[in-house]
C-alpha cells in the first residue's frame, strides 16, 4: 500500500514542540515499511494547494496523519484533515470534527458536562467575543472568589506557554479576566482559567485494537522533590527542556499500590467514554487530576497524541507488551476502513 505521512512543517530552527514532529515521521515512517507499505512524507504550510496538489500526484492509498498545527497554530489542526475528507483520501487517526471540537477545549469541556463526564469548572474563554460553539452549561462555571485557576491555552497543546506563574489565585471576576488578558500572548493569543485541581496527574492512552478501543495501561506522572508549596503541574519545561530541573523530576510510572485498582478501573472507564463521545480513532490520550479525595477530573483529550519514541504513548505500548510496528498496523487499519 502506498501511505502518505503528512506532517506540520516546522522551521530548522524551530521550538522543541515543534521539531519533535519530525522524529514521529522518522518512527511511523520505519513502522510503514517494516509493514510492507511504500512510504512518501509530505510537509503541510497555509498553502492547502500544495499539499493537494502533491497529494493528487502522489495518489496514496492511505494518508498518516501528523499534523499537530499549522505555521505554528494548534487551532488550524483540522484543515488538513478536512481537506482529505474533501478530497475523499483515508487517513489515521480521529476525523476533522473530532480533532477540531477536542482542540478547543473549552468546546470540549461544554461537551463532556453535557455528558455527565467530570472536567473541573472554568472561566473564559479570553477574549470573551471568541464563539465557543455552545452555550456554556452553569455546571462549568463557578465564582472566581476563593479559588485558585491556571490559565490555559485555548487551542495549543504540548503545554505551550503553561508554567507555575500560571497559577493564579482568584479574587473576582474582573482580577481573573486580567490575568487572562496577561497571559494570552504567551497562550497562542486566546485562553481560558480551569480550576486548579491539587492532586495526582495521570495519563492514558487509547489505541484502536482489532476488537476495538484498548485501553493502554495507565501512566502517572510523579513530581519528586517537589515542595509542599510548588505547584505540581506538567509545564512547557517539564516537557521539552531537557536540562530543566522539572524535566528530570517528573517521570511517570506505571506501578501502583493494590488500593488504586478502583482508582485506576475507574480513569479507564472514563477514558473509553472520552473515546466514544468524541467518536475517536487510531489513537488518542486522556489527561487526568485525581483529587484528595480520588475523585478524577478530565482534563483534555488530545486526538492526535505524540507519537514520537520516547513519548507517553510509546511507553504505554511498551508496557502492554505490544511493540509500535505492530501499534501503527493497527492505526493504519482503523483508518482504512
Amino acid at each position: 500500500m502506498r501511505v502518505t505521512v503528512v506532517h506540520n512543517a516546522v522551521a530548522d530552527e524551530g521550538p522543541a514542540d515543534e521539531l519533535d514532529v519530525l522524529v514521529q515521521v522518522d518512527a511511523v515512517g520505519e513502522a510503514l515499511r517494516a509493514l510492507g507499505h511504500e512510504v512518501e512524507t509530505l510537509p503541510a504550510g497555509l498553502e492547502l494547494g500544495q499539499v493537494q496538489d502533491r497529494l493528487e500526484a502522489q495518489r496514496p492509498d492511505l494518508v498518516f496523519n501528523l499534523v499537530e498545527s499549522l505555521a505554528g497554530h494548534g487551532r488550524l489542526i483540522h484543515l488538513v484533515p478536512s481537506l482529505l475528507d474533501a478530497l475523499g483520501l483515508p487517513y489515521t487517526g480521529a476525523p476533522a470534527e473530532a480533532i477540531w471540537l477536542t482542540s478547543h477545549k473549552v468546546m470540549a469541556k461544554e461537551r463532556m458536562v453535557a455528558a455527565g463526564l467530570p472536567t473541573p469548572p472554568w472561566a473564559g474563554p479570553w477574549p470573551q467575543d471568541l464563539p465557543s460553539g455552545l452555550s456554556s452549561p452553569p455546571a462549568g462555571r463557578c465564582d472566581p472568589s476563593g479559588q485558585r485557576w491556571i490559565i490555559k491555552s485555548l487551542w495549543e497543546h504540548a503545554s505551550v506557554g503553561l508554567e507555575a506563574d500560571n497559577i493564579v489565585q482568584g479574587t473576582g471576576d474582573h482580577s481573573l479576566e486580567q490575568a487572562m488578558k496577561v497571559r494570552a500572548p504567551s497562550l497562542g493569543g486566546v485562553c481560558f482559567a480551569e480550576a486548579f485541581v491539587e492532586g495526582r496527574e495521570f495519563n492514558l492512552s487509547v489505541l484502536s485494537g482489532p476488537q476495538g478501543p484498548q485501553v493502554l495501561p495507565p501512566a502517572e506522572i510523579i513530581f519528586e522533590g517537589y515542595a509542599a508549596d510548588q505547584p505540581r503541574i506538567v509545564g512547557y519545561r517539564a516537557k521539552w527542556d531537557v536540562d530543566s530541573e522539572e524535566f528530570r523530576h517528573t517521570p511517570r510510572s506505571f506501578d501502583f499500590a493494590p488500593d488504586d485498582r478502583p482508582l485506576l478501573a475507574e480513569l479507564q472507564a472514563l477514558a473509553l467514554r472520552c473515546w466514544q463521545l468524541f467518536g475517536l480513532r487510531g489513537y488518542a490520550r486522556v489527561d487526568f487530576r485525581v483529587d484528595k479525595d480520588r475523585r478524577p477530573w478530565i482534563l483534555e483529550i488530545n486526538a492526535n497524541p505524540c507519537l514520537s519514541p520516547d513519548a507517553g504513548l510509546a511507553a504505554a505500548l511498551a508496557r502492554a507488551g505490544i511493540e509500535f510496528t505492530q501499534a501503527v498496523k493497527y492505526i493504519v487499519a482503523d483508518g482504512n476502513r
